[in-house]
C-alpha cells in the first residue's frame, strides 16, 4: 500500500491536470476498469506506463508493473475528481501547468510524426550509403602472437617457429596470453594495440614472422596472417543506429527551421547592469556621511 501511494505522489499534479483533457474514451479504446462511472482505458494505461516507467520497481514482472499503474490510475481518477469539485481547475497554478503540459504533448506529437515520416527505408538507406561512401580506408591486420616474459624465451620461441613448428601450437604451449587461442588476435586497427606492437605488426608483410618485440606486457613474436581495408558494417547490422540517426537529424532540422527568422527575447540571463549591481556593495550606492571630528 505504501508503494501505491508513493507512486501516486510522484505524479499527482500531472494526473489532476490531465484529467481535464479526457472527455470520453475513443470508440476504439478498450475499457479496462471503471471507477464510479469513470472509465480507465488501455490507451490511458499505455500512456501511464510510459510516463511512470522509470519510477516502477526495476525487478517487478509485467503483471506487477501493470497492477501498480492501474492502482495509480484508480487513485488519480478519484483525487482529480475531488480537485475538480473544489474548483482547483480555476486556480492560476493549474492553468499555467496545464498550458505547459499541453505544449509538451503537442511537441511530443509533432516529434513523433516527424520520426514516423522521416524513417523511411529510402531515407535510411541514403544515410547509410552516404556514410559508407564517406568512410576513408582504414587498414586492419590479422595477426597471431606468442607472449613470453623474457627476451631469451622469445628468441627460443622464434627459433622453434622458424624451424618449421606450427605457430599456433607453439603459442598454445608457451604464450602467457591464454585468452587468444593459438595466439590468434583476429583483425585489429592500429590504435587497438600498444604502439610497439602495432608498429611491427603493420610493417610486417603477411606470412612473415617478426623478431622479438618488447611491450609493457612482455616480449612478443608476431606472425601477420593478412591485411585488409576495414570493411564498412553491413546495413542490417547497423539498421537500428541508422534509424535513430535519421530520426534525430530530421527532428533537429525541424527545430532549426522553426528558429529561422524568429525573434527571441530572453530575460532569464543577467544583463551587464544586473551583474554590476551584484558586484557593487550595498553601501556603495549610498555612501555614509563622514563622521564628525572628535571634539
Amino acid at each position: 500500500m505504501t508503494s501505491r501511494f508513493a507512486l501516486l505522489k510522484t505524479a499527482l499534479i500531472t494526473a489532476g491536470l490531465c484529467s481535464a483533457l479526457i472527455v470520453s474514451a475513443p470508440a476504439f479504446a478498450k475499457v479496462l476498469a471503471t471507477v464510479d462511472g469513470m472509465d480507465i482505458t488501455d490507451e490511458e494505461l499505455n500512456f501511464a506506463m510510459q510516463d511512470l516507467g522509470p519510477t516502477l520497481p526495476k525487478d517487478a514482472d509485467e503483471q506487477t508493473r501493470t497492477k501498480y499503474v492501474m492502482d495509480y490510475l484508480i487513485d488519480s481518477k478519484l483525487v482529480a475528481r475531488a480537485a475538480e469539485k473544489e474548483k482547483l481547475t480555476e486556480t492560476p497554478d493549474y492553468v499555467s501547468h496545464l498550458n505547459y503540459l499541453k505544449q509538451r504533448a503537442l511537441m511530443e506529437a509533432k516529434m513523433t510524426a516527424v520520426a514516423t515520416s522521416s524513417a523511411t527505408d529510402d531515407a535510411m538507406k541514403k544515410v547509410y550509403d552516404d556514410a559508407a561512401n564517406a568512410q576513408k580506408d582504414v587498414m586492419e591486420v590479422h595477426a597471431r602472437h606468442i607472449l613470453v616474459a623474457t627476451e631469451d624465451e622469445a628468441k627460443a620461441a622464434l627459433k622453434r617457429v622458424k624451424g618449421g613448428e606450427d605457430f599456433a601450437k607453439v603459442a598454445d604451449e608457451l604464450s602467457t596470453d591464454k585468452g587468444s587461442k593459438g595466439g590468434d588476435l583476429g583483425f585489429f586497427t592500429k590504435e587497438k594495440m600498444v604502439p610497439e606492437f602495432s608498429k611491427v605488426a603493420f610493417e610486417t608483410a603477411p606470412g612473415v614472422i617478426s623478431e622479438p618485440v618488447k611491450s609493457q606486457f612482455g616480449w612478443h613474436i608476431i606472425k601477420v596472417e593478412e591485411k585488409r581495408a576495414k570493411p564498412f558494417p553491413a546495413y542490417d547490422t547497423v539498421k537500428d543506429q541508422v534509424k535513430r540517426y535519421t530520426i534525430q537529424k530530421a527532428q533537429a532540422e525541424l527545430v532549426q527551421g522553426l528558429h529561422k527568422d524568429i525573434k527571441i527575447q530572453r530575460f532569464d540571463t543577467p544583463t551587464p547592469a544586473d551583474l554590476l549591481k551584484q558586484l557593487t556593495p550595498p553601501d556603495a550606492a549610498n555612501p555614509a556621511e563622514p563622521a564628525a571630528p572628535a571634539k
